[in-house]
């Protein structure tokens, strides 16, 4: 899975718009191997980024948990400590 896409379900708040096109571009690169595409492959780069992104949408608002919603501030920080203890 690529590291740049981030968990966005059962946060407080929810995943924003743009955090969830950010997941969908960061999808959409990692599949074509384009980090900008060609003119000529431009419009169907954005209609598979839209096709993800309401995709994405439709799945975290169908999930349904009983655990508590994280926090983004405490799963940012456990993040940043499992990156010093594996880079030092």
């Amino acid at each position: 899975m690529c590291r740049n896409i981030k968990t966005l379900f059962n946060f407080e708040p929810p995943a924003t718009e743009d955090e969830i096109h950010a997941s969908a571009l960061q999808f959409v690169r990692k599949l074509s191997g384009f980090n900008k595409p060609s003119q000529a492959n431009e419009e169907v780069f954005e209609r598979a980024v839209a096709e993800v992104s309401e995709a994405a949408r439709r799945l975290l608002s169908s999930l349904h948990t009983h655990a508590p919603a994280r926090d983004r501030e405490v799963e940012a920080e456990k993040a940043k400590e499992r990156s010093r203890l594996r880079f030092g």
